[in-house]
């Protein structure tokens, strides 16, 4: 195996999105929800994690054009994070303190 095979792993921009991902689904681990609202839980560990692995799949592919493609895909995602973190702060799912530092994070 060759270092570059994983080249994404040296990109600060993948480095942020994996700690971001890491705190958004310390979130869920902590909360006492119906089971009806699974699925929203779900998809935000998804959209999460989506972030990283966006930049990750379009760092692998063949031209700079395609991996700016996905990095758009991977803002879309940040968006759908703190949209559901939103929420989630709403309901009283996450503390307000949680939800700034989730909106900071994703600015970086």
């Amino acid at each position: 195996m060759n270092k570059k095979d994983f080249a994404f792993k040296d990109l600060k921009v993948w480095q942020r999105a994996v700690d971001f991902a890491d705190y958004a689904i310390s979130f869920t681990e902590g909360f006492d929800t119906d089971r009806k609202h699974f699925r929203l839980v779900e998809q935000f560990e998804l959209a999460s994690t989506s972030v990283a692995m966006n930049i990750a799949e379009g760092k692998g592919r063949n031209s700079k054009k395609e991996f700016i493609q996905y990095l758009y895909i991977s803002k879309g995602s940040i968006y759908e994070t703190v949209m559901l973190a939103n929420l989630f702060a709403r309901r009283g799912w996450i503390r307000k303190e949680q939800l700034e530092k989730a909106e900071l994070d994703a600015l970086k």
